[in-house]
């Protein structure tokens, strides 16, 4: 725990009957990219959700910098530093790129709700941000939906940093992008890891993704860890076993072999 900016210990989240998270105790430390990978099913959705406010869990204890927390609602999540980007980004195409990365927190002048927006210095500090991670937007009154989707992806991730995460959980940044873009969204990651200062969780399905960015690995399956380690710890058939759930790559071959 010492050091980690995230201390996850024994967290069980239950929906009625169904226990999604049964114990899964894991640490998240600054300068780091920690991925978090598994199987559908595994309990990655339920466990970031639970980090980020929308769950609260049904029993064990999440530390920030050693405090203990009790989220109840994103909001609360998000003032403690935990930024979470989502595969939908939760982007407005037709908006500019400068209104999407203030949405709802918009520097004005005069009273609110009547205050004139200072979109001059929105501009300047929304193109600041996106080329200290990696991407110079030109023309940043442009509208979203004429990005590609790791300019996009960008801009999400700098969008959480500027408002104050120190955690940044991507859920499957990747997923949906071509190569090219996918390795846009990596670099980015690289970037943001180089800071130092900021810990990073990468929900993925990607193996080779997840060996090209990330430091230190925790596998679920069923809601539960079934390893973990840094990079250092794990070889190359020990990633591969655990992402099949455990399973040895015989038995999956032979369980194959028997159709």
């Amino acid at each position: 725990m010492a050091g980690a900016l995230i201390h996850i210990e024994n967290l069980v989240k239950k929906f009625g009957p169904f226990t999604a998270l049964n114990g899964v105790s894991l640490d998240v430390y600054p300068g780091e990219v920690h991925a978090l990978l598994g199987d559908n099913g595994a309990g990655k959705s339920t466990l970031i959700k639970t980090l980020s406010g929308v769950h609260q869990p049904t029993s064990g204890q999440i530390y920030v910098e050693g405090k203990p927390v009790h989220f109840r609602s994103p909001r609360d999540a998000s003032a403690a530093g935990i930024g979470t980007v989502y595969q939908d980004l939760a982007l407005n195409q037709l908006m500019s790129v400068t209104r999407n990365f203030f949405m709802g927190r918009e520097m004005t002048t005069g009273p609110r709700p009547f205050g004139v927006m200072q979109m001059r210095e929105m501009d300047r500090i929304a193109h600041d941000e996106m080329v200290k991670i990696g991407i110079d937007i030109s023309d940043v009154s442009q509208a979203v939906g004429t990005m590609s989707g790791g300019q996009r992806q960008t801009l999400a991730i700098a969008r959480a940093i500027y408002f104050g995460a120190k955690v940044l959980i991507l859920d499957e940044p990747t997923s949906a992008l071509g190569q090219k873009q996918q390795m846009e969204v990596l670099k980015t990651i690289k970037r943001v890891r180089a800071r130092g200062d900021i810990a990073i969780i990468f929900i993925t399905h990607n193996e080779i993704h997840s060996k090209l960015v990330a430091d230190r690995f925790t596998f679920l399956s069923l809601g539960e860890v079934i390893g973990s380690g840094t990079k250092a710890d794990l070889e190359g058939e020990d990633i591969r076993r655990l992402m099949a759930g455990g399973a040895e790559m015989a038995d999956l071959e032979q369980e194959l072999a028997t159709i």
